[in-house]
Order: C-alpha cells, then sequence, then structure tokens
C-alpha cells in the first residue's frame, strides 16, 4: 500500500533537486580542472557510475510518491546529461591533442640537424680564381657541349691529327662532343674581345680516361689565358710559381718540364713537389716525388690567326690545371676518387 506525505514529500523533492543542481556544480568544476584523459575517466565513475554520487542521490526516490519522482527523475536526467556533455568534449579536446602533438620518440638520443657544405675542389676552384684575380685576371665560363670547330679545330688541333685521338670523348652528334678540355673558351674570348686579355675558366671537362688513383673521366679544369704586346716565357714562369708559392707555401719547389701541346709553342708541364709524401714517393705521384698540376706554354701563333689577331703583334701564355689534384695535394688526399663518392663523413674534415 502506497503511502503518500504530501508535504512531508514536497519538501524531499526540494531538498533532492537542490541535491542535484550542487552536484551539477561540483561535476562542471571537477570536470574544467580535470588534467588529462585518466582524470575524466576517474569523474565519470565518481559522478555518473552505478555506484557514483547521482545514483546515491536517486535512491531516495523511494521516499517520494508517484507524482512527485517524476520532476525529481527529470531534473536527474537533465544533470547527468549536462556532466556527460562537458565529460564527452573535454575527452574529444585530449584525443585531438594527442592525435596531432609532435610524435617524438624519447627513448632515442637527440640527432643533431644535418647541414652540407661546400666541396673540397669548389674550395680550390675559387682558392685558385682568387689568387688569379690577385695577380689581375678575371673569371668567365664557357659552354660543356662544344663543337669540334672550338674544341679541336681553333685550337691547332686537326681532326685527323693524333692529338685528337688523344681528346676523342663523348659525342652528342657527329659535330657536337661534350669538351674535353677548358680550352675552347681561350678562342671564344679572343673572339670577343681585343688584347690586353688576361682571364681564368674553371669547368667541368670530360674524357675517357680511366677511374684510378690520380684520374677521372669527368673533372673540373681551370683554365688560364693571358694575351698582350711583349709577354714573353719568363712572365708565364713568374706567373705560375707566383701561384705555386701563394697556394702551397714557399717550401713548394716547381719544375717546367718540356712537353707538347698543339696549342703552345714551347709547351711545358708544370710539376710541383708532392705535398702527400713530401717528395719520397706515394701512388699518388706514381712515387716520383712529383704532381703534375698543369699543361702550359706559349699561345701558338695558329690560336691567334684563327680568333683573328695579329701573331706577330701579340703574344700570350695558357694553362689548363686540375683542382681536383690540386685538392689531393693541398689537403692530403691519396685517392682522387675519395672525391667522387659523396661520403659525408669525407667531406665534413674539410
Amino acid at each position: 500500500m502506497e503511502v503518500n506525505h504530501t508535504s512531508d514529500g514536497a519538501m524531499i523533492v526540494d531538498e533532492l533537486i537542490a541535491q542535484l543542481q550542487e552536484l551539477q556544480g561540483q561535476g562542471s568544476e571537477a570536470v574544467a580542472a580535470a588534467g588529462n584523459a585518466e582524470a575524466l575517466d576517474a569523474l565519470r565513475i565518481e559522478y555518473l557510475g552505478r555506484k557514483g554520487r547521482l545514483t546515491g542521490i536517486l535512491r531516495r526516490l523511494g521516499e517520494l510518491g508517484a507524482d512527485e519522482r517524476p520532476r525529481v527523475g527529470a531534473e536527474a536526467n537533465r544533470v547527468k546529461d549536462a556532466l556527460s556533455t562537458l565529460l564527452d568534449e573535454r575527452a574529444a579536446a585530449y584525443a585531438v591533442a594527442a592525435d596531432t602533438g609532435p610524435r617524438v620518440d624519447l627513448s632515442l638520443p637527440g640527432r643533431a640537424r644535418w647541414t652540407g657544405q661546400v666541396h673540397p675542389v669548389t674550395l680550390v676552384i675559387d682558392e685558385i680564381c682568387e689568387i688569379f684575380r690577385d695577380l689581375g685576371f678575371s673569371r668567365v665560363a664557357g659552354p660543356e657541349m662544344e663543337t669540334q670547330t672550338y674544341n679541336f679545330s681553333k685550337l691547332n688541333i686537326p681532326l685527323d691529327h693524333p692529338a685528337a685521338d688523344m681528346h676523342d670523348s663523348f659525342y652528342l652528334t657527329d659535330e657536337v662532343l661534350l669538351r674535353t678540355h677548358t680550352s675552347p673558351v681561350q678562342a671564344r674570348v679572343m673572339e670577343q674581345f681585343a688584347p690586353p686579355i688576361r682571364v681564368v675558366v674553371p669547368g667541368t671537362v670530360y674524357r675517357r680516361d680511366p677511374f684510378d688513383a690520380s684520374h677521372a673521366p669527368a673533372f673540373e679544369q681551370v683554365e688560364g689565358l693571358a694575351v698582350d704586346e711583349g709577354i714573353t716565357f719568363a712572365d708565364f714562369k713568374a706567373t705560375i710559381s707566383a701561384f705555386v708559392r701563394r697556394f702551397f707555401g714557399n717550401d713548394a719547389k716547381t719544375r717546367f718540364r718540356p712537353s707538347y701541346f698543339p696549342f703552345t709553342e714551347p709547351s711545358a708541364e708544370v710539376d710541383v713537389s708532392c705535398q702527400i709524401c713530401g717528395g719520397r714517393g706515394c701512388s699518388a705521384c706514381k712515387h716520383t716525388g712529383w704532381m703534375e698540376i698543369m699543361g702550359a706554354g706559349m699561345v701558338h701563333p695558329n690560336v691567334f690567326e684563327a680568333a683573328g689577331y695579329d701573331p706577330e703583334r701579340y703574344t700570350g701564355y695558357a694553362f689548363g690545371m686540375g683542382p681536383g689534384r690540386i685538392a689531393m695535394q693541398r689537403y692530403g688526399i691519396p685517392d682522387i676518387r675519395l672525391l667522387y663518392e659523396s661520403d659525408m663523413r669525407f667531406l665534413g674534415q674539410f
């Protein structure tokens, strides 16, 4: 038999609704202060769980009559929905932060940021050009794809001459090839400018050379050309000797060996005492104690005539050096192939 205590029931209803509203306020503050997802889970159990605080309040519904319970039940559902919404929103915010945050494995040691640096051959090229700039030379460039005319004919190398066989290289067409030396830029500069001329020409050249300790099929070269009235072989030797002293130091020895190049006469190979072995002999210098750094000589009259210069009026000298070999001398590198391996453990030393 149901007992209806109207006045007492009204008081209990007011009391329960007040408790529910207080529970909502306390729960809202607790959810706002929760520092992580685990704390939110604990609050959900504390407030809305089977043995939680909301359930504890609702146990008193048995003290109410049938017409009084719906009012308390509706308020309880409102409070439950409000707290559930707050808990879900905060949990979703923590989930997004976890998904978009930095994925860092803190168990791994830190890694320094990788940076590249200038290749040792490039360092040498820049230094060579700087030294010759101080000697009055300008830095110019030319195309790597050359015609047979500039690569051979204008340099006094007939196509049927054995010297052309020495430079037989990588042809792109019957008339165009990858240049075998930077000397074609000599002809191009002389065609465009009148004497006096003093230029250095760095660039890549291509030859069918074996890839060994001191040769490569593609390598950097620095060409030099000086043309004016009254230039002699003594001027040429003085200029090259000054360069060697500036680059290698006052103790470096230089020697000029007679040689042959179609575009110079007389011609010479220029050697520097091997900086790797100190002149004692090693694989890099082929156990001679000397390292060849350039071929050079006085510009051949035929080269002047091909460029439109009067060989009776003008003289000059030209040289071509391999900065790769010079880098070997400068840094004590025993094998030129190390310069082509792109190994940062090696290149990082320079």
